[in-house]
């Protein structure tokens, strides 16, 4: 499938700062990134850096005095996921797991894994298969919580479990927090998403299965086809769109992702008879 991306965001600072921007499509597995335009007004100094651990590209614009900034960006990009049957997806020992998946087994800032294990496996730990036990984490998050805006940037999965409502990055939290608690690697995963409404950046999460990094919408707002990453990580403490350093106030933000493809064919995933992946 073929997306054109865009973002537009406008901060005001009231004093030199510096900006790290993660907006950018992750380049690697399944999604091919082209015709990248990336745009500062006024003209500051930018540099482009990749991440040393995880997949995520940052731009890092310094400020260096008071007034708007305005960042455009627009990108094309094409994926291709991976189909998996759900057989093919089950647990993988931990002595056979890669080097860089073993951090996504930990308690994290948002991910209360060691929180919530007796919840988890008196819920989930009678199913056999790993994957049908990722399936049942995300159908009981999307029918106990309530999507709805009342969250903060401080709500954890745990407060999410307990106060039964959040948005995309708390469902993503919990979900993630479920899986490791049954020792299944998880991390965060945040992107531009097809058909989101309103627009704007979407949080979902990985699950480790089979050896694939299984993409789950615990929402279900979105075709998963229509996901293009950005990054992944362990929450959102390193998957944030943007970090300040400095004194900037946030104005305003579009985001958008449109198909190119003429006929887009919707990928569901809420059978659980395959899982979708990028790498």
């Amino acid at each position: 499938m073929k997306f054109e991306v865009s973002s537009k965001i406008v901060y005001q600072a009231l004093a030199p700062s510096t900006i790290i921007l993660n907006i950018q499509p992750f380049k690697g597995g399944g999604q091919v990134v082209t015709d990248e335009n990336f745009a500062v007004s006024p003209e500051l100094k930018m540099t482009e850096m990749d991440a040393v651990a995880g997949e995520k590209r940052f731009r890092v614009i310094e400020v260096p005095e008071p007034g708007y900034v305005s960042i455009d960006y627009k990108a094309v990009v094409e994926n291709t996921l991976n189909v998996i049957p759900a057989n093919q997806l089950d647990d993988v020992l931990i002595s056979l797991m890669p080097a860089a998946v073993l951090p996504y087994l930990n308690p994290s800032r948002y991910c209360q894994s060691d929180k919530l294990y007796k919840f988890a496996f008196n819920k989930f730990g009678a199913i056999e298969n790993a994957f049908q036990k990722v399936m049942a984490i995300r159908d009981w998050i999307y029918k106990n919580v309530e999507y709805g805006g009342y969250t903060t940037p401080q709500t954890s999965a745990y407060d999410t479990i307990t106060e039964q409502i959040g948005v995309c990055r708390d469902f993503a939290h919990l979900g993630i927090a479920l899986c490791r608690a049954l020792t299944i690697p998880a991390r965060y995963f945040t992107g531009y998403a097809y058909q989101l409404q309103p627009p704007d950046f979407h949080a979902c999460f990985e699950a480790y299965v089979g050896g694939y990094w299984v993409i789950v919408d615990a929402t279900k707002l979105v075709p998963i086809n229509g996901l293009i990453k950005i990054a992944s990580g362990v929450d959102a403490t390193d998957t944030a769109f943007a970090s300040i350093f400095g004194n900037l106030q946030f104005q305003r933000m579009e985001v958008n992702a449109i198909s190119l493809s003429p006929e887009f064919q919707y990928f569901d995933s809420n059978n659980g008879l395959q899982g979708y992946s990028y790498v």
